[in-house]
């Protein structure tokens, strides 16, 4: 008997969602509870998708999580069969991700099934947004039904418990996304710049992570060039270089203008498309920085990954980032604007703040284990 089946992606599928399942359920399995992962055969229809592919590639299964691959999320004759499976094996409850309205049908229809007669299996939703981060006329008719599937939920951010409340009054409880430990130790930030060719002694800044309009990549853009315009010393170990890891969900096009009209083409690195997970590493190891410039969020698995490896990080106050990342402990807390993010870069170089805001970062991150996260 299944103790707990986890709904959502997981391997061969990728991403962050896809990457918190799997190490939710390696640790359940370590911890002596049983977990497996129901995943998606389909996730997204093609044209909806607006990365390349939805699959990991490269990327090794994770070891301990048991996967499942039934989910067709737009035929509900495998929402009916992957309810009947769960119900032949009995779990004490299931526990859904839930990230997207687009989702909602195919997983408070499983939910509903799940649950008829008297098969007493307990419904959990693990919500990364309610309202979502770029809207779409029916979102609360979607997300309305799917939370009325659920028995109790789980939020990572205040700003997500406050959108809960707006539909149900059932049982909730905030714990913090926990610190990812799927990316390997870290590496030395010599080593990590070699592997990526980036000068030893350079000033590096990190985006990390797909990119949308809502994370504000356009607005740290900005800040680059208000940083470089105050530089008095132009020479190459002295000059701000922002590195860009990570694939465009939005046109490129408008970025790429935007770096040339801005004429920081030479300050700007991009990576431009999915990193491995055996490459996370060398990433966040070679930033002195690990920037989220966003204009909405709830909670982030950046921020995790940069907690794992110690790398203090800039944040706007927005969602529940500064609930995370508290502002002069283990990173800056900025406005949504990027004359405020400029001036948080310079300062951070100016006031030499890397090492202290390491120190918190490194601190920090005890708080977030995967262990307190399921006691919770």
């Amino acid at each position: 008997m299944a103790e707990i089946i986890l709904i959502g992606p997981a391997y061969p599928l990728r991403g962050g969602i896809a990457n918190f399942n799997e190490a939710l359920c390696a640790t359940y399995n370590k911890m002596g509870i049983s977990c497996s992962i129901i995943s998606f055969s389909l996730q997204y229809p093609g044209f909806l998708f607006p990365g390349t592919t939805q699959f990991a590639g490269d990327d090794k299964a994770p070891l301990n999580v048991p996967v499942v691959t039934i989910i067709n999320s737009i035929n509900p004759i495998s929402w009916w069969k992957t309810a009947q499976y769960i119900r032949k094996q009995k779990p004490s409850k299931i526990i859904i991700r839930y990230w997207l309205p687009f989702m909602a049908p195919c997983l408070g229809t499983i939910a509903r099934w799940v649950k008829r007669g008297d098969s007493g299996i307990k419904v959990e939703a693990i919500c990364d947004n309610v309202i979502p981060h770029e809207k779409r006329i029916g979102d609360n008719v979607l997300t309305s039904y799917f939370v009325k599937s659920v028995d109790t939920f789980t939020v990572m951010s205040e700003s997500v418990l406050k959108d809960l409340r707006l539909f149900t009054n059932k049982p909730a409880v905030l714990k913090f996304h926990p610190v990812y430990n799927i990316f390997g130790e870290p590496v030395t930030k010599s080593m990590a710049r070699k592997q990526l060719g980036l000068d030893e002694d350079g000033r590096y800044l990190l985006f990390f992570g797909f990119i949308r309009h809502y994370k504000g990549l356009d607005l740290l853009l900005e800040a680059m060039a208000m940083c470089k315009s105050k530089s008095g010393d132009q020479s190459s170990n002295k000059e701000i270089k922002l590195v860009v890891a990570g694939e465009f969900y939005d046109d490129p096009a408008p970025y790429h203008a935007l770096i040339e009209e801005l004429g920081i083409a030479n300050n700007v690195i991009l990576h431009d498309k999915y990193i491995p997970k055996e490459a996370v590493k060398f990433y966040f190891a070679a930033a002195d920085l690990v920037t989220q410039p966003y204009r909405d969020a709830t909670q982030s698995g950046v921020t995790q990954i940069a907690y794992h490896f110690a790398r203090p990080m800039l944040v706007t106050n927005v969602g529940g980032l500064a609930e995370i990342v508290p502002d002069g402990v283990s990173g800056l807390v900025t406005d949504v604007d990027a004359k405020s993010i400029a001036n948080a870069i310079t300062r951070f170089y100016n006031e030499n703040m890397e090492s202290k805001l390491a120190s918190g970062a490194k601190e920090m991150a005890g708080k977030f284990s995967w262990e307190s996260f399921i006691e919770g």
